[in-house]
This record gives C-alpha cells, structure tokens and sequence, in this order.
C-alpha cells in the first residue's frame, strides 16, 4: 500500500513514520523546503520532531503532487485552518478510490465548516464513503516513543473505518472504529477550546478543583453543542471527547494548554504564539466555536469566556470569576 501524508508538523510526521515503520513506503509532504531537504539528509525533522529518527521507508518531498499521486492512502495533517487552500492543492492528483484519512482538527474559521465539510466542499460529495477521521488522546511525542496510546477513526462507511484500523494499528497504537463522524470531529475540535481555559485557570494559580470543574463542564458544553448538530452523546465519553479533553487540559505537552498557561499569567496572545513554532489549534477555533454556537443557539459559557480573553481582551481573572457567578441551575448538560 502507498501512502502518502500532507502535513510535515510534529503529528503529520509521527504517523507518516509509525506507517513507514510498519513497513509501508510513505512519502511526506513539508510546506518548508528547507526542512524538507534537511530531513532528506539526516532523516531527523530538526523543527517540529527533532528527537527520532526517521524510517528508511519515509521519503520527504515539497512537492505535493509527488505526495498525493497514485497513493492508495493519503493522510492530510495540515493546520485545519489552511486544510481547504492545501487540499485544493493536491485535488488535480488525488486518484479516484484514495482512502482519505484526516487527522487535523478544528473549525474552518470563514466557513464554520469542521473538516469534514471542508474535505467535501473541496474534493466532492462522492469521496464520503472513503473519508476517516482520526482522533483521540495522542501527543505526537509519546506516540513517536512507541508509548501505549488509543484513538479512532470514525467514517461514514464501516468499511474505509476498518481499513484505516488496519493500516495505523501497531502494538503501541490501537485503533478504534465509530461511526459518528460529527462527534469524533467536534470532541477533537472543542477540546482544545477547553485546554485553553484549563491553561488559563492554571495560570492564574487555581488548583485540581477549579481543573476538574473546567474539564467537567467543557464536556457538557462540548456534548450539548455535538447533539445540536447530530452527533451521538455517548461519543463524549470515548476517546475523542472526555479522553482527549483530559489528556489536553492536563498534559505538559499541551499546546493550546501552555497557551492558556502564559494567558493567565498577563502575557498577550500575540507574544505567546510568536514564541511558538508550532500551532495551537484552539486559538482559532474558540472564534469559529463562539460563532457556531450562536448560529445554532446554543449556551457555550466557556467557550464564550475564552472568545472574550482571546478576542476582546477581557481580563482572565474576571472570566473566571464570571463564570462562577452565572445563574444557579441543575447540573444536567
């Protein structure tokens, strides 16, 4: 099976090598043609995965027809952000019966399209029953160490969800089938909205209380907003949604937590992400979320506080301190 992979960040090259590793020829696809000769000749990715080495089957490439041409499989990791513009791209060399497998996560911020939509809009409705969506809790590092770690991968069709379980499965990295592709994409999306505020309360010096308060009702506000727009429930317990957003809202190697972290310590948004060479997906998804939400007209308290510290400088003591003071109510979701 030929694989290649769009997206040479730190996940894209995780899963390019775990494929490559177990045997497949994978050719991977780097926006940076520099980083992409320099992986070329020391197989290290010095930029965003500069502690392993990369497979003998991992062939590194700028050019994106070379990534997508005649693959049987093509893994697409750009930031969710530039996944449209990037697909549109590669379209001209996507052959007919690619299984296509995503595992970028986020909302489209022009369009409010999770990538689902957004990989439809650009390649056609007729590409669903080969369309996969992969999530769950996974920082790219501990996968690249060969560490146990379980996800997803949720699709239309129970046949093209089998096959992407068979091709990522190794002995460190078990893969699980569903079929409710909203939920899979909302749970990895909003997760990292929720990270943010979890950052932001451990900024400002909060402790496991104030974590564990944030982490539950995120998950409320993340299912209550999935139902609305015809995901199961139940997906917010699995992998994707309540083991992601613990894994994010707590783990060290957390991107959008550690953003949340220096938020909360008065540090401004710009200077934080330009200290970063990495994307912090949550940062722009919080806008397309607040949007979505009030499109469909549903309550998103977090989500609403997050969008006024990120977008309209509200201070993060006061969000916090406004939440805690909405109207009374049952738990419920």
């Amino acid at each position: 099976m030929k694989i290649g992979v769009i997206g040479a960040g730190s996940w894209g090259t995780t899963l390019a090598n775990l494929l490559a590793k177990k045997g497949y020829p994978v050719t991977l696809w780097g926006y940076e043609s520099d980083l992409v000769e320099r992986m070329a000749e020391t197989r290290i990715n010095d930029l965003y995965l500069p502690d392993f080495t990369l497979s003998e089957n991992l062939s590194a490439t700028s050019d994106i027809a070379e990534a997508s041409a005649g693959k049987d499989l093509l893994l697409l990791v750009p930031p969710s952000q530039v996944m449209r513009r990037v697909l549109q791209q590669a379209k001209p060399h996507i052959a007919a019966g690619t299984l296509l497998v995503s595992a970028s996560k986020g909302i489209e911020n022009d369009t409010l399209q999770p990538m689902a939509e957004v990989v439809m809009d650009v390649l056609g409705e007729q590409v669903r029953d080969r369309l996969v969506f992969l999530s769950g809790p996974s920082f790219a590092k501990e996968v690249a160490s060969e560490m146990p770690t379980a996800v997803v991968a949720a699709s239309a069709s129970e046949a093209a969800a089998t096959r992407t379980q068979d091709a990522f499965s190794t002995d460190y990295f078990r893969v699980y089938t569903n079929d409710d592709v909203v939920g899979v994409e909302l749970g990895g999306a909003l997760k990292n909205v929720m990270a943010l505020a979890a950052g932001v309360s451990d900024g400002l010096g909060f402790g496991y209380n104030t974590r564990a308060a944030l982490i539950t009702r995120g998950l409320a506000e993340m299912t209550r907003m999935g139902v609305a727009m015809g995901a199961s429930a139940t997906t917010f317990a699995g992998l994707a949604g309540m083991g992601d957003l613990v894994l994010t809202c707590t783990g060290d190697l957390s991107r959008n937590r550690t953003v949340g972290i220096e938020l909360g310590k008065g540090k401004s948004l710009d200077d934080i992400l330009n200290g970063m060479n990495m994307v912090a997906e949550g940062v722009k998804t919080t806008l397309s979320t607040y949007q979505l939400a009030k499109k469909i007209e549903i309550e998103v308290p977090i989500t609403e506080q997050m969008y006024l510290i990120l977008y309209e400088n509200k201070d993060a003591r006061l969000a916090v301190s406004d939440l805690m003071l909405r109207e009374l109510k049952p738990e419920g979701i």
